[in-house]
């Protein structure tokens, strides 16, 4: 065909199926070809122009009918049914081979926190020439709520607060009583009051609403208390105008006392030795008394005139300190004090003595509280091991073994603060006691190569039920041989694993964070003896898991207790040894096994037995044995034959062809032949003679 001819044809077959292609690819505008279900010549010849669709139409007389396409698909279908199924199966064969295999390799653990993002490209990161230590107090947001229990920023704040107060309780009564406050210096007593008042605005403004407390079970905001913290700030210097500047209008700012017990919790709670605190606090006590009564005292002398009489304040030297020192005495009781002399000296000076004995008495009581407090856990420990000590006395026990348990006492009081752990848990719920642990132990159990992999809900479980035990250098863990009921996880110290005739050979040293004993903690029947020697290199504080506790946590995990037997399996049989191929050379055995009794044997003895017979066999086996001693001696020391089994091929003595060994009953019924035959060969022959058979013609004929 020539080039114009083929050019016309492509113009036909272009007007002609145009409109077929074009719906084609409107209809599927993504994939044209592949939602549409068409033969894969006709998509080819779409693709080589219209004149081969043409063409392919006219070849193509007996298009596919629908029942085949269908046909197809339900091949297909079929198809993929049977390898699933297949699949099914042998994933079941394998789970009956051992039941302990999973579809999974391993059970899911539990979700963890997603992983942080990543950190932007360094060319995204912002220049900033900020100092490190102003960085984090620009970036800092003040939040919305604030928790008064586990805040440290409004502890600090609280610090400030109480500073304020105390500059009010402390200083007013001064202000009142010495002449401190002059013209010269009232700018900055105003200041420094104004200033506290600042701080107790920003209080009443920015942290009280924000500050969470429970109310019938709920957390809400404090807001109720705003109009009693704006009584602490009434405005009374507007009196200023009529008394001048006097410190006693101040009083209502001292009404905020609960912010000072407030911080005294929120100290305790803090600080990690809490006792020097309240030390602290009751001696600011007591000198705070001495400072309201040094104050009290100035006053009086001033109210009867300085140097007046001998007992008041001469005027002489720092007024403050005098009148302090006179406070003490006073309240202390020491003596050496001037008799009062007027009325009001008297009446001064026996309030005096009855508050300084007062609260004098409770000061001491309460300093004696705050250091049996502080010294309580170690007066218990000290009394543990007086008691221990007294019992082991009493039973004459060896002086090594006191010196080591007293060893021992020391060295748990130093490392944990306390004897036994549980007996502080035992009191927290058991969230509170999950919460402690994990923190504590979940870094060293985590590490452990036997739980890696297991349910991390159930390593939870297993924290709690750990036990803290400490051993001293040279004290045996578990010995070889001994009935294993538990396993070890190192927590601080060193083990070693000892053998040899005198136990001091060291094979291996195990370091924290390892584990041992746990093959017989998950071995089952009767192997769950230790397998070696294990005794601590130094202390050792090591945590123990019993076996009983294991069994009723894996109750709940049934992932994690098939991946530890499985684990448990590897472990038992990686040290077992392959046995031992048979070499070139087989051994030549000595004696030859005893062959089994011979069936005949044992059909005939069943034949006698039902006949009734006693002493047959026996009567057989003598007249064997005389058979046999005519013959000559054997050349070789092999025992006489037996007619109870069938000999090997040892060369002895043969019988002759009609020395038959016979035997019957009395009745004759049944005959036992006994006839030697070659190489050492017997034939045991059994004939039973119809006896029945007899006797019931004798008796037809003796009828007749």
């Amino acid at each position: 065909m020539s080039s114009k001819s083929h050019g016309c044809s492509q113009i036909i077959g272009n007007y002609i199926f145009g409109p077929l292609a074009d719906t084609l690819f409107n209809n599927c505008p993504s994939e044209p070809f592949t939602n549409i279900l068409l033969p894969q010549s006709l998509i080819t010849c779409f693709c080589s122009g219209p004149v081969t669709v043409l063409l392919w139409l006219f070849c193509r007389t007996r298009p596919l009918s629908a029942v085949s396409v269908g046909s197809v698909v339900v091949q297909d279908r079929l198809s993929e049914l049977v390898r699933l199924f297949k699949g099914r199966t042998e994933r079941q064969k394998e789970r009956l081979v051992d039941p302990d295999e999973s579809e999974e390799e391993s059970p899911s653990a539990s979700p963890s926190k997603a992983p942080p993002p990543p950190p932007p490209p360094p060319g995204e990161e912002k220049k900033d020439d900020l100092p490190d230590w102003l960085r984090p107090i620009i970036q800092y947001r003040f939040p919305s709520s604030i928790d008064p229990f586990t805040d440290l920023i409004y502890v600090i704040w609280l610090f400030l607060v109480v500073a304020a107060w105390n500059w009010n309780v402390w200083l007013i009564p001064v202000r009142w009583a010495f002449p401190y406050q002059t013209p010269e210096n009232i700018h900055l007593w105003l200041l420094m009051d104004y200033t506290c008042d600042l701080i107790y605005i920003t209080d009443i403004l920015v942290f009280q609403p924000r500050l969470q407390f429970v109310r019938g079970g709920d957390i809400v905001f404090r807001t109720n208390n705003f109009l009693s913290n704006l009584f602490f700030l009434f405005p009374m210097e507007i009196f200023y105008y009529f008394t001048g500047v006097n410190s006693l209008l101040r009083f209502p700012r001292l009404l905020k006392y609960m912010a000072f017990f407030e911080f005294n919790d929120r100290m305790e709670a803090v600080m990690k030795k809490a006792y020097i605190y309240r030390v602290i606090r009751t001696s600011t006590y007591l000198l705070y008394s001495l400072h309201i009564n040094a104050c009290l005292f100035y006053w009086g002398s001033d109210y009867e005139g300085l140097g007046s009489t001998k007992w008041v304040y001469n005027g002489k030297g720092n007024a403050y300190i005098r009148c302090y020192y006179f406070a003490v005495k006073t309240l202390i009781t020491i003596g050496g004090l001037p008799d009062p002399t007027t009325v009001f000296e008297i009446c001064f000076q026996l309030i005096n003595y009855f508050v300084g004995v007062f609260a004098f008495s409770i000061m001491i009581g309460q300093m004696r509280d705050v250091v049996g407090a502080a010294t309580a856990s170690e007066n218990y420990y000290r009394a543990c091991m007086d008691s221990t000590i007294k019992y082991m006395n009493s039973y004459n026990i060896p002086r090594e073994v006191q010196n080591r348990i007293k060893t021992w006492y020391d060295y748990t009081w130093k490392i944990q603060g306390m004897l036994d752990e549980q007996e502080l848990l035992v009191q927290l719920p058991t969230k509170m006691r999950l919460d402690m642990a994990v923190d504590v132990n979940y870094a060293i159990v985590s590490k452990v190569a036997l739980f890696q992999g297991c349910d991390r809900q159930m390593v939870f479980d297993m924290l709690t039920r750990l036990k803290s035990v400490v051993y001293l250098p040279g004290d045996f863990v578990c010995k070889k041989g001994e009935i294993g009921r538990e396993m070890y996880i190192i927590k601080q110290g060193e083990v070693q694993v000892v053998g040899g005739p005198d136990l001091q050979t060291v094979f291996v040293t195990i370091r924290a964070g390892s584990v041992f004993g746990e093959i017989s903690l998950l071995a089952g029947g009767g192997g769950n003896r230790r397998t070696a020697n294990v005794k601590a290199h130094g202390f050792a504080n090591l945590f123990i898991l019993d076996k009983k506790d294991l069994a009723e946590i894996l109750v709940h995990y049934p992932e994690s207790q098939k991946l530890l037997r499985k684990k448990a399996k590897t472990m038992l049989t990686k040290d077992k040894k392959p046995d031992e191929k048979v070499g070139g050379k087989t051994a030549v055995e000595v004696i030859p096994p005893r062959p089994d009794t011979p069936k005949m044997f044992k059909a005939a003895l069943r034949v006698t037995e039902q006949a009734g017979i006693e002493g047959s066999f026996t009567k057989l086996k003598k007249a064997y044995k005389s058979s046999e001693n005519m013959g000559p001696p054997s050349a070789s020391p092999v025992p006489p034959p037996s007619p109870m089994h069938r000999r090997s091929p040892i060369p002895h003595a043969q019988a002759k062809d009609d020395d038959d060994a016979v035997t019957e009953t009395a009745d004759s019924s049944v005959v036992i032949r006994m006839t030697p035959r070659k190489e050492g060969e017997e034939l045991l022959t059994v004939e039973v003679k119809p006896r029945k058979a007899e006797e019931e013609k004798k008796k037809k004929t003796g009828e007749d």
